[in-house]
């Protein structure tokens, strides 16, 4: 995909995010219960924060285009594989006063919390969980996993939080009027989205019309709608965070004691945050060629080679790995192995060392080709490469585990949103609209977009 083609994709993503804000504010202004509004102003702040985050990619892609037509071309260096990043089981631990949590006294301070997680440009949330006195933590029990990272990501994981009262009525809610730009988390959130995207257009954003073009229909007053969530605590998870287990976090709390959406954490969070790097699910190279089998210097062997994880498997023939037979010698292929003789012109020899207890394991490959062997020389450079970054990654192959059983929830094919929106109950003096209609027609214009 050329620099062009890459801009288009990014507008055209940022406008689906617009129109998914635009849809959920007029959603937000028809709910009549508190669950559904919680729900709603939930994705409000995700679209947000997505309408953000391409934002800034859309601006550092225009700063590349910039730098390059001034004559500075791009770091060509060889480049790390991607791989998934997965993070399971999340629990923050609650610190309740001993008379609020054993004794039961005082008032029921009930909020609505959840996680947003961004890595890069994808950001995904969590479900939403109802936190009081009761619970001594919050369990998250999302596995959200992130497809294409490379070994240099940064996954910030913030928590929100909002107060839940009993003053969710329909009285507060009726008809609002859609506007621009505005966001559900008040003025200053509303403010940060209106000045990216301002920023954006003096980038050059096209007209309104065209393909990929932007023309926001946001909303100016999406601060007077429904529950608002505040960020109560977050932290940023690296390569070096990542273990095949559970392992504790520090959290940076972001409030204090006497916000009205406030919960008494203990300043950390568990996980299991587990990694797949592309290396070790898939092969880096296979084909055929000759190895020494034994010590003998004459004993040589044709065999189909893959190289995947830190191996590189020799098998007696190609269908041998697919029956997953037994292969007939395995190469250690580490982070610190070294190769050489195909650089060498015309050279259809490549010699593998790998240190191995404290000896250095020798192996000589012989290809048909030099071709060949150049081939499997920049396939096992990248190999090696891509290992020596992903680090404890590599050590053995990480399982990313879905949960067996999660609540059961209906939701109809196409949106969300056919869960977060039923109409009002009517009321004295109040005539309830017939919103299905107007619905409707924006779930249609959100499968069309999401095509």
């Amino acid at each position: 995909m050329n620099e062009n083609s890459q801009e288009k994709e990014v507008l055209k993503q940022i406008e689906r995010e617009v129109r998914m804000q635009e849809g959920a504010s007029k959603l937000l202004a028809a709910c009549s219960q508190r669950e559904q509004a919680l729900e709603a102003s939930k994705s409000l702040l995700t679209c947000n924060a997505r309408i953000l985050a391409l934002l800034s990619q859309l601006q550092r892609m225009r700063k590349a285009q910039i730098l390059q037509r001034e004559g500075f071309s791009p770091n060509e260096d060889i480049v790390p594989c991607t791989g998934k990043v997965a993070l399971s089981d999340l629990r923050i631990p609650l610190m309740w006063k001993d008379s609020e949590y054993f004794k039961n006294k005082g008032e029921l301070h009930r909020c609505a919390v959840f996680c947003l997680l961004q890595c890069g440009t994808e950001i995904q949330g969590t479900d939403l969980v109802m936190v009081d006195r009761t619970l001594t933590d919050i369990c998250l029990e999302d596995t959200i996993i992130f497809s294409d990272v490379g070994p240099g990501f940064q996954l910030r994981v913030e928590l929100y939080s909002s107060c839940v009262i009993d003053e969710f009525t329909l009285g507060t809610i009726g008809p609002r009027k859609i506007g621009r730009l505005g966001g559900s988390l008040g003025c200053s959130s509303g403010k940060k989205i209106r000045a990216a995207f301002e920023s954006a257009g003096i980038c050059g954003s096209t007209s309104s019309g065209g393909p990929g073009s932007l023309s926001p229909p946001l909303c100016r007053e999406l601060s007077t709608l429904g529950p608002k969530y505040n960020l109560l605590a977050h932290t940023t998870l690296r390569i070096e965070h990542i273990q095949d287990g559970f392992k504790t976090h520090d959290l940076s709390i972001d409030t204090s004691e006497d916000s009205p959406f406030w919960l008494p954490l203990y300043g950390s969070m568990c996980c299991r945050l587990v990694a797949q790097p592309l290396c070790m699910i898939q092969p880096g190279i296979s084909g055929q060629f000759s190895v020494k089998l034994g010590e003998e210097l004459n004993c040589w062997e044709n065999v189909y080679g893959v190289l995947k994880g830190q191996r590189l498997f020799c098998y007696q023939c190609q269908e041998d790995p697919e029956s997953e037979e037994k292969p007939l010698l395995v190469i250690p292929v580490k982070k610190d192995t070294l190769l050489c003789g195909a650089y060498e012109r015309n050279s259809q020899s490549l010699h593998i060392s790998t240190p191995c207890e404290g000896k250095d394991v020798k192996y000589t490959l012989i290809m048909h080709t030099s071709i060949d062997a150049q081939r499997w020389t920049e396939a096992l450079r990248q190999h090696i490469y891509n290992i020596s970054q992903w680090k404890q990654c590599c050590h053995q192959l990480m399982k990313i585990e879905m949960p067996s059983s999660k609540k059961s929830i209906t939701v109809k094919q196409g949106s969300l949103y056919h869960e977060i929106v039923t109409p009002p109950p009517p009321r004295d003096g109040y005539v309830c609209p017939d919103l299905s209609a107007q619905i409707s027609t924006l779930l249609s214009s959100y499968n069309e977009e999401s095509y």
